[in-house]
């Protein structure tokens, strides 16, 4: 039997949840066979495996979409592939966890996923990773006590801001906004490198004035603070850094969170970021194959856990570009009439 034994253990701090594998069966750890790469993809996984997937804040979608999917996988397969979802610090952790063996499967945004594999920005070489298929968007959402006197990023100044789980999408993108508006995010700001449910208790205490989260609509911990809180905080608009930010990496775009999401009085401006399911090169590819046959075939079960999974589609899925597709997750798309 090859077998992926996943075990979460608590780190000491309140960002960071540390993995801990080992093999069983004497089994590979999700790795390919030798002659994986001239096999047939049947997309039937044959013996009992199961994955662990890397997504991300208690809070966030990221772990709430990742649980959905986890749960899905037996029922698809019949019992040979289960998963099991982690709360982690998100994308730049996750990358590191998937290629050290930690997970299988692992969510992160896409600019993190093209650094990933352009040895760039947190990574100092290629990472050998691939992508299942892109899903929905992530939406970069700077919120602030109304009272903190920030109506810019560049009112951060002197703040208390959260900037997201250390080594997470949402620190690459809040210190990429801070360094176009010309701030240090050393310097200028008093970081808060905390997860989203600590950030959210000091925006309520007082301790934190302001943040920045990238993750779906709705976020279960955005929900929470705007029902509770009120006009007590208020969205910024980010938008007028969108052309610094392209010049780094065209992933970044406009798009709106609209009234609806939180119940504001105004939709907001903002910029949005793909979101990619990445795995190892060398992950087995009828895996690959049935993980992704999953995403897709389960997709309303997805959407029930959360209504950013609306934005998982084949018109999109195959859009990862410099990230390539590995080939399990290739034939799945295929076979599924995948643009």
């Amino acid at each position: 039997m090859r077998r992926i034994d996943v075990r979460f253990v608590a780190g000491l701090t309140v960002s960071t949840l540390v993995a801990v594998v080992t093999a069983g069966c004497g089994g590979q750890q999700g790795g390919a066979a030798k002659d994986d790469a001239a096999s047939e993809v049947t997309c039937e996984v044959t013996r009992e495996t199961r994955v662990g997937i890397a997504t991300g804040n208690a809070t966030g979608v990221y772990y709430v979409v990742g649980n959905a999917l986890a749960g899905q996988l037996s029922g698809a397969t019949g019992g040979k592939l289960t998963g099991t979802a982690a709360e982690t610090g998100a994308s730049v952790q996750n990358v590191e966890q998937l290629v050290g063996g930690q997970y299988d499967v692992a969510f992160s945004l896409f600019d993190t996923a093209v650094n990933a594999v352009q040895g760039k920005g947190s990574f100092s070489a290629p990472q050998p990773v691939e992508a299942l298929a892109r899903i929905y968007d992530n939406y970069t959402q700077v919120v602030v006590r109304a009272d903190a006197g920030i109506r810019s990023v560049a009112d951060m100044r002197g703040k208390r801001i959260s900037t997201g789980s250390p080594k997470s999408g949402t620190e690459v993108i809040a210190n990429r906004l801070l360094q176009a508006a010309g701030l240090d995010p050393a310097r200028d700001i008093q970081a808060q490198r905390l997860d989203l449910t600590k950030t959210v208790e000091g925006i309520k205490d007082g301790s934190v004035d302001g943040f920045f989260w990238s993750g779906g609509l709705p976020t279960g911990g955005l929900t929470d603070l705007f029902t509770t809180a009120g006009d007590k905080v208020t969205f910024i608009d980010i938008t007028p850094l969108l052309p610094k930010m392209t010049e780094l990496n065209p992933a970044y775009q406009a798009g709106t969170i609209g009234r609806d999401a939180y119940r504001t009085a105004t939709d907001t401006p903002t910029i949005v970021v793909p979101n990619v399911l990445l795995v190892r090169k060398d992950l087995d590819a009828n895996v690959a194959c049935a993980i992704t046959r999953v995403l897709f075939d389960k997709r309303d079960a997805l959407i029930q856990a959360n209504a950013a999974a609306k934005g998982i589609s084949l018109q999109a899925a195959r859009r990862t570009d410099p990230v390539p597709l590995h080939r399990g997750a290739a034939k799945a798309l295929q076979d599924l009439g995948a643009n």
